[in-house]
């Protein structure tokens, strides 16, 4: 194959078929640092000082050595636990999670690419909503995966609940294969949903994923602290006085859930990322990866996150206090906007959204065009910070559209 930017040079090897025609996704991440970072649902202020003083403690020759990751499963367990039995209270008593039931990963990107190379090939179907992520359909495209994108229902983008349920269960309305039909190879949902912030109660998931025994339901949780919408806590639950199977996924094989560090403890830049789900389909996702993907700061970084909850749980309320008083200013002032689960809203500007999203950032300020998306076209997703931070948004924005004075 001939370059396209130097039609005299010699030929190079041609990729895949897949992957030469594949548009990569791509992300305007540099020359952020200095700036009020709404763009990339972050977390706006950073990690914990437990987490600064644990990786300022590693000791310089633990540079030279390849990452351990003994502990870290563990971790995450015993957090998911802790999780699961404040949501139940006296109603039951969660079920533990083991080691094996827990891979980790490169961020929750690189989890999501490596169950694309596990369980997606040609001729095969990825079943999710639109607008969605925009990882997901590169990660199918690039295994030369169908993709299914049923939208969600307007005017308040609720969950098509009947539309995913009839896409896969079929025309026989059981899931099951026929000579003329083939279950999705995948349904993955992103709940709440980025960027439309769409939530699913998790027994609809569970009933999705109990119904669909031959598609792996992959449920992407990224955001779900903000809201409590995870699939786990009634997962891991038994009624009180239940002494059943120990394994949570027992009755569910084909479920996996992804979660991140990301978005609540502050620790994108470090890149560390969970699926949980059957030991069986974890381990398939794992055989994919490289056996030191993880680097050493990130799993010191992530046990010190893990053991200091109230940072997290501080750094929540505080968001959802700013997301009170910003939705407090948009109505007051008549903007169109959009605002359910995580910690993200959509607004409507009345001038061009590329316009503004480039006078924000003038003014300091990173906010996301959703230009060009289905449903959403003409919308701009701000992310939710500390109410300091909505303060200084939503001065810059209401000038910016010559509306009211911002309130105090």
């Amino acid at each position: 194959m001939v370059s396209p930017s130097d039609p005299n040079a010699r030929p190079f090897p041609p990729a895949r078929p897949e992957v030469e025609g594949l548009q990569a996704y791509s992300a305007p991440l540099e020359g952020r640092r200095g700036l009020l970072r709404l763009d990339f649902n972050e977390n706006t202020v950073g990690p914990s000082p437990t987490v600064v003083a644990a990786i300022r403690a590693i000791p310089a020759d633990h540079y030279a050595i390849y990452p351990e990751y003994d502990g870290l499963r563990e971790a995450v367990a015993a957090a998911l636990h802790s999780e699961a039995a404040q949501w139940a209270g006296a109603a039951g008593a969660p079920a533990p999670l083991q080691p094996d039931q827990i891979g980790l990963f490169n961020g929750v990107d690189a989890a999501i690419h490596a169950l694309f190379h596990a369980y997606g090939a040609p001729g095969d179907r990825l079943l999710t909503t639109a607008p969605t992520f925009g990882y997901y359909a590169p990660c199918a495209r690039m295994q030369g995966m169908a993709i299914e994108a049923i939208p969600y229902r307007l005017p308040d983008f609720a969950f098509p609940l009947e539309e995913v349920r009839s896409a896969l269960l079929g025309p026989g309305g059981d899931g099951r294969p026929t000579s003329a039909w083939t279950p999705p190879r995948i349904l993955l949902l992103c709940n709440p949903n980025n960027p439309t912030g769409t939530r699913l109660a998790a027994e609809r998931i569970l009933e999705l994923a109990a119904a669909a025994p031959h598609t792996l339901v992959v449920v992407d949780e990224l955001y779900e602290a903000f809201t409590g919408d995870s699939v786990l806590p009634p997962l891991l639950t038994r009624p009180a006085g239940d002494a059943g199977a120990s394994d949570p996924f027992a009755a569910l094989p084909n479920l996996l859930v992804l979660r991140s560090l990301a978005k609540t403890a502050g620790l994108a830049g470090l890149r560390i990322g969970f699926a949980i789900g059957p030991a069986a389909v974890v381990d398939r996702i794992s055989r994919v990866t490289g056996p030191y993907d993880i680097n050493s700061f990130a799993v010191t970084a992530a046990q010190a996150a893990l053991a200091d909850q109230a940072y997290v749980d501080g750094y929540v309320a505080e968001v959802l206090r700013a997301r009170d008083w910003l939705l407090a200013q948009l109505r007051a002032a008549g903007v169109r906007h959009h605002a359910d689960g995580g910690n993200y809203l959509l607004i409507w500007p009345q001038a061009a959204v590329d316009d503004v999203e480039a006078r924000l950032r003038q003014a300091g300020i990173l906010v996301r065009s959703m230009a060009g998306k289905p449903l959403i076209d003409g919308s701009l997703r701000v992310s939710l910070g500390t109410t300091e931070q909505m303060r200084q948004f939503w001065a810059a924005y209401a000038a910016i559209e010559g509306l009211a004075a911002p309130a105090s």
